[in-house]
């Protein structure tokens, strides 16, 4: 069932993979939405990371830069009617579907702007209109919700799907087998996303698993899958899509494996080199050269779509609107008291 280019092996070996993407057959539109996609984010977690470590944001964040073909790519694919569902780290995830960085910024900021009201903070997310569903920090805690708002969406005949956001972590729980098992019992339209950094938490997938790819377990429940390299945009988009056109004509779940890594550590803005755990500066540096938006931006570059003064002038931009963002945030109001029994009880 899986069509696998790439083997694992290759794919988690940091020093391939660090040439411009092939970009023939795309348009200069669709490529510039993607590459602008990631820089979005990248500079919403960089500000995010920078805030955290100066003390002005008072809880943890998990940032995903570095991952950022993942969900864009994704998204791309995404319709109204879709539901997609995500974990701890998803600021990637919700800036994919919807790029309101103030509203993120408002939301870590405990402000009442922000998408959750200033509920949920950094993993307690949701903004429904867009078609996110929610991030909760149970590990794989919105995996059988995806799966029951796919399954929703089938018997209702409204096109839609399931998205599930998880990581190599959340492979190892319990419920995620179950919520592979039902997606093909019930054939409910549910596309898993796998997002493979190598690590959960602090600890490396090789003392975790007897095998790096997960691939095998959407195997194991007859699920059509594909592994790619989680740091090609294009990649992600093209073999994303296939899986969802067949979801939407079908019924059927998909699996999806990005291989990839996140610039930070766990948490936070520290980089997780120095607490035991197998990650050196040389493996960030390597990954580094192999970043997504680097990569989309060379091929771009090389092809004459753009040029470096294009490229200086959109983070020029778009850093000057991730600072009127967050400058905004930081002025916002915070929740009124009676909202927290209110909004609770609604």
């Amino acid at each position: 069932m899986k069509k696998n280019v790439n083997t694992i092996e290759e794919l988690i070996d940091p020093k391939k993979f660090q040439d411009n993407l092939e970009i023939e057959g795309y348009s200069q539109e669709f490529l510039f939405d993607l590459l602008k996609g990631m820089v979005v984010i990248r500079l919403a977690e960089e500000k995010l990371a920078e805030q955290r470590e100066l003390g002005v944001i008072g809880g943890p964040v998990h940032l995903s830069a570095g991952q950022e073909a993942i969900a864009v790519g994704i998204a791309q694919n995404l319709i109204s009617s879709d539901r997609v569902f995500g974990a701890h780290r998803s600021h990637s995830h919700i800036l994919s579907i919807n790029p309101d960085v103030h509203k993120l910024f408002a939301e870590v900021l405990g402000k009442d702007t922000g998408f959750s009201k200033g509920m949920g903070g950094s993993m307690h997310l949701v903004d429904m209109k867009s078609g996110f569903f929610g991030s909760v920090p149970i590990v794989s805690g919105t995996v059988p919700l995806a799966v029951g708002a796919a399954f929703d969406s089938r018997i209702n005949s409204s096109n839609g799907i399931g998205v599930a956001f998880i990581g190599d972590g959340a492979i190892e729980e319990g419920v995620v087998q179950e919520s592979l098992n039902l997606s093909r019992v019930l054939n409910s339209p549910t596309l898993f996303v796998l997002e493979n950094n190598l690590f959960a938490s602090h600890m490396n997938i090789s003392l975790r698993q007897p095998f790096k790819s997960t691939c095998r377990f959407a195997e194991a429940n007859g699920i059509e899958n594909y592994m790619v390299d989680g740091n090609d945009v294009l990649a992600v988009y093209e073999k994303s899509k296939l899986l969802i056109e067949k979801s939407r004509e079908t019924g059927m779940p998909g699996f999806i494996e990005g291989i990839t890594f996140r610039h930070y550590g766990h948490v936070d803005w520290r980089k997780d080199i120095d607490v035991g755990v197998d990650r050196s500066q040389e493996d960030i540096d390597q990954w580094m050269l192999r970043d997504p938006i680097k990569r989309l931006a060379l091929g771009m570059t090389n092809d004459q779509l753009i040029t470096d003064d294009d490229l200086k002038d959109l983070y020029s931009d778009l850093k000057i609107m991730i600072d009127e963002a967050w400058n905004l945030a930081m002025q916002d109001p915070y929740p009124s008291e009676d909202s927290l029994l209110s909004r609770v009880y609604k």
